[in-house]
């Protein structure tokens, strides 16, 4: 990291914080933010996400009492989740320096794009009713909480995405969750937060284990995420949403962009 980029770090990690409590897609501001610390892409990949780790602990915890329902369900969703950030976390191990500095940009406007429809994404799932939080499920409803193969492989694939990048992976997430589970809104963002956290989990592992971290990055970042999802958030609801979404999508554009001319 070079000398200049705490400053930075700081900023885009309350940045980060923030936005992740109002919407997600905080990704898309702390990674490029590692990039213009002086990491690599595969550093400041790695980097960023054992430092948003405490958020994900967060979000999970907060919504841990909307998951009764679901809960022996989400326990296979979660093992399926396991075994695909494994395999997501490998094949970033695995990928040559050279090959990710081509996709990221690749990367970063998938996840700008993901990031830009997940309103609709929402408004989708809301659209789907189910019955309301707290009713017991009805016989029929329950087995199709089990969501069968076309749930664990959305779930699987969305893990793999989640380990190698993650921009974006709540999106995916609520989607394939959505399709296949009847519940309402909030019992799917409690299992969304909870397969985020499990796939978070492992490629912090991993990462940190077998992964080119900067820890002198990691405290600074998880400390200002932790601060902007607390008290940044609860400030940027003053400013319209769709402000803040704007300004997010377009530094997410303007990075892609540049990734592009630069390559």
């Amino acid at each position: 990291m070079n000398a200049g980029g705490l400053p930075l770090l700081i900023g885009a990690g309350f940045a980060a914080g923030t936005v992740n409590a109002l919407a997600g897609g905080g990704s898309l501001i702390s990674f490029p933010a590692l990039l213009g610390a002086g990491l690599g892409s595969v550093p400041a990949n790695v980097t960023n996400t054992v430092a948003l780790w405490p958020g994900y602990l967060g979000g999970a915890l907060g919504g841990r009492g909307d998951l009764g329902r679901i809960r022996r369900e989400l326990a296979v969703l979660v093992a399926v989740s396991v075994v695909g950030a494994v395999g997501g976390a490998v094949l970033l191990l695995d990928t040559p320096h050279a090959l990710f500095v081509v996709l990221v940009p690749w990367l970063i406007l998938t996840g700008t794009l993901l990031f830009a429809v997940q309103p609709r994404v929402a408004g989708w799932v809301r659209s789907r009713g189910g019955p309301p939080a707290g009713d017991p499920l009805s016989p029929a409803d329950a087995r199709s909480a089990g969501g069968g193969a076309g749930l664990r492989i959305g779930v699987f694939a969305a893990s793999v995405y989640g380990a190698y990048f993650g921009a974006g992976l709540g999106v995916i997430l609520l989607a394939v969750l959505g399709l296949f589970l009847p519940l309402p809104q909030r019992e799917l963002n409690a299992a969304k937060n909870s397969l985020s956290l499990s796939v978070n989990t492992i490629a912090l592992v991993a990462f940190a284990l077998f992964g080119p971290v900067d820890w002198s990055a990691v405290p600074v970042m998880a400390l200002a995420s932790l601060a902007g999802g607390y008290a940044g958030s609860r400030a940027a609801r003053r400013m319209p949403q769709a402000l803040l979404r704007g300004l997010v999508i377009t530094l997410g554009l303007l990075l892609t962009a540049k990734l592009f001319a630069d390559g």
